[in-house]
C-alpha cells in the first residue's frame, strides 16, 4: 500500500511540475540534478525536478507523456520505443552524455579484491553448473566458489529489475559468461532470488549505507556512486581491471557501459536548451563540472559530434532502434 501511495505522489509530482519534468536511472540522477540546478540558474526559472525510477521507470512516464526527459543507463529497447509511439510520443531524441562502469564495491575497512567474472557469475546466478548439470545456486560464501576468495557469506545488494544498471547487469555478466559454460544450453541471465542477492531500489545511497552496516557484503551500482563515496567504500578489481576513469573510458573495464538522457522534442522545446547545457564544454568536457561528481565524459571528438547532433535535432527512427544507435 505505502509503494502505491509513493508512485501516485511522484506521479502526481512530475504532473504539476512547473517547466521541464526529468525521470529515470538512478545512476544519471546525479548527474540531471546538477544539470537541473545549471539550467534553472541560467535561464531563470524554477528547478526542474528529477525523479528517480529507474530506467524502465523513467522510459514509462516518458512514453506516458507525463515526462519531458528520460534518463537511461541504456539505450531504449524496441519496446519502448513502439510503447511511447503508440501513446503519440514520436518526435524523440537519444543523447549520450558519457560513460560509467558498474562497480563492485565493499565497506571500505575491507582489503581490496579482485573477483573474476566467472566468480560474480557464479555468486548471482539462480542455476549454476555442478558435476554436468545445473542445480540451484548452493554458494553461501565466496571461498566455495574460489579458495582464494575470503570466506565471507555472499551478500549482494543490487539493483531490482525495473533497473537499467540490473539490464546491463545481465547482459554483461550473466548472458556473456553463461556462454564459456557447456552446462547451458542458451544464454542464461536469471539472477538467484534467495537472501544472498537483494535488491535495493532506485537509491544507490541506499545501497551505500548497507555496506556501512553489512561491512561483509558487496553492493553493485555505478562508477558515479564510488567517486562520491571514497571515504566509505572500496572497489574490486574486475579481472584484474580496476574500475577508475581511464579504463572504464577505454573499455577495458569489462562492466563499462554508456549513459543517455532520451528527450520528447514535441511537448517542450525547452528541452533542447536542457541538452545544450548537459552537453556544453563547462559541464560535460574532460575537466568540467560533470566529470568532478563521477561522470566518465566524452572523449572532446566524441562530444563535438554529439553537440552537432543536438544542433541537427535528429530523431530516433525504428531503424536506429533495431540497429542500437541514436543517429
Amino acid at each position: 500500500m505505502k509503494k502505491l501511495i509513493s508512485a501516485a505522489v511522484l506521479l502526481t509530482s512530475l504532473l504539476y511540475a512547473q517547466d521541464l519534468k526529468i525521470a529515470g536511472s538512478s545512476t544519471v540522477y546525479p548527474f540531471s540534478t546538477f544539470v537541473a540546478e545549471e539550467y534553472a540558474l541560467i535561464k531563470k526559472v524554477k528547478t526542474p525536478i528529477v525523479e528517480s525510477l529507474g530506467t524502465g521507470g523513467g522510459f514509462k512516464v516518458f512514453c506516458e507523456n507525463i515526462s519531458d526527459v528520460a534518463n537511461a543507463s541504456r539505450m531504449m529497447k524496441e519496446s519502448e520505443f513502439q510503447a511511447c509511439k503508440q501513446a503519440g510520443v514520436t518526435d524523440i531524441m537519444g543523447i549520450m552524455i558519457g560513460y560509467d562502469g558498474i562497480v563492485l564495491a565493499q565497506n571500505k575497512i575491507n582489503p581490496h579484491l579482485n573477483i573474476t567474472l566467472k566468480d560474480l557469475f557464479l555468486a548471482l546466478a539462480k542455476e549454476v553448473p555442478q558435476d554436468g548439470k545445473l542445480v540451484p545456486n548452493p554458494y553461501t560464501h565466496w571461498n566455495q566458489i574460489n579458495k582464494d576468495l575470503p570466506n565471507r557469506k555472499i551478500t549482494i545488494y543490487g539493483p531490482p529489475s525495473s533497473s537499467g544498471t540490473r539490464d546491463t547487469l545481465e547482459e554483461l555478466v550473466m548472458l556473456n559468461t553463461s556462454k564459456t559454460f557447456k552446462e547451458y544450453e542458451k544464454p542464461y541471465k536469471d539472477i538467484r532470488a534467495d537472501a544472498a542477492y537483494i535488491p535495493s531500489g532506485e537509491n544507490d545511497n541506499l545501497i551505500i549505507s548497507k555496506l556501512s552496516v553489512d561491512k561483509d557484503a558487496f553492493g553493485l551500482f555505478g562508477y558515479g556512486f564510488l567517486v562520491n563515496n571514497q571515504d566509505k567504500i572500496n572497489a574490486t578489481k574486475i579481472d584484474d581491471i580496476e574500475p577508475n576513469e581511464s579504463n572504464i573510458s577505454n573499455g577495458s573495464y569489462k562492466l563499462a557501459r554508456s549513459l543517455f538522457i532520451y528527450i520528447n522534442t514535441k511537448k517542450n522545446p525547452k528541452v533542447f536548451d536542457f541538452a545544450k547545457i548537459y552537453l556544453s564544454d563547462e559541464l560535460a568536457k574532460s575537466g568540467g563540472e560533470l566529470e568532478k561528481i563521477g561522470l566518465v565524459p566524452l572523449s572532446d571528438e566524441d562530444l563535438k559530434t554529439m553537440q552537432k547532433h543536438i544542433e541537427n535535432k535528429t530523431l530516433l527512427n525504428e531503424q536506429l532502434i533495431k540497429a542500437g544507435k541514436i543517429f
